[in-house]
């Protein structure tokens, strides 16, 4: 059953009843970050707990607005993505972990800067869709939903999709010129 959403229906991180653990975010050129991640039964013990675990890492890591399961070593379809209060969204539906998520409309690209906790010293210029329809399941359910969104939340979703599929958003640029290093605050 395909539900549509325009939110994820009153789910939320907690609803999980997991308590998630932060765990290590592993960088390029870890091998795991280059291969497809494997499709998972999400409504498993194991994968519910990981989603907790993303959540968790994801709540602890400054400016993160998304997280996939091989950014912290395991080789599977699952990512969570949390945009809230980042200046450039407008479109937000809050936290929420997808699992075997797929893209199935996208349209309005345009290029934009992105940077990733895998890949801490760069960021890059990646064109992706403005607007994005995804078709993935809720951990924990056998629910499939469908939810469309827009802007910055589109392109952490795609982000997150890459990251599953063995892509790194340096696998996404148009070449050398559009990869920058990071600036550094302090």
């Amino acid at each position: 059953m395909t539900t549509q959403v325009t939110g994820l229906d009153g789910w939320t991180p907690e609803e999980l009843a997991v308590p998630g653990a932060e765990r290590p975010v592993v960088t390029a050129p870890h091998a795991v970050l280059s291969r497809a991640g494997a499709e998972v039964d999400p409504t498993s013990d194991e994968v519910v707990r990981l989603a907790a675990d993303l959540i968790a890492t994801m709540r602890v890591s400054p400016g993160c607005v998304g997280l996939a399961a091989p950014q912290i070593g395991v080789n599977a379809q699952v990512f969570a993505v949390d945009v809230t209060g980042h200046p450039k969204s407008v479109t937000v539906h809050g936290t929420f972990v997808l699992c075997n998520a797929r893209v199935v409309e996208a349209s309005r690209w345009k290029a934009g800067r992105e940077g990733c906790m895998s890949v801490p010293d760069l960021t890059g210029d990646v064109k992706r869709a403005g607007r994005l329809v995804v078709e993935g399941t809720l951990p924990g359910t056998d629910r499939t939903v469908r939810l469309a969104t827009d802007g910055f939340e589109a392109r952490a979703l795609q982000h997150e999709i890459d990251h599953c599929a063995g892509l790194l958003f340096l696998d996404r640029v148009a070449g050398a010129h559009a990869i920058y290093q990071r600036k550094v605050y302090l």
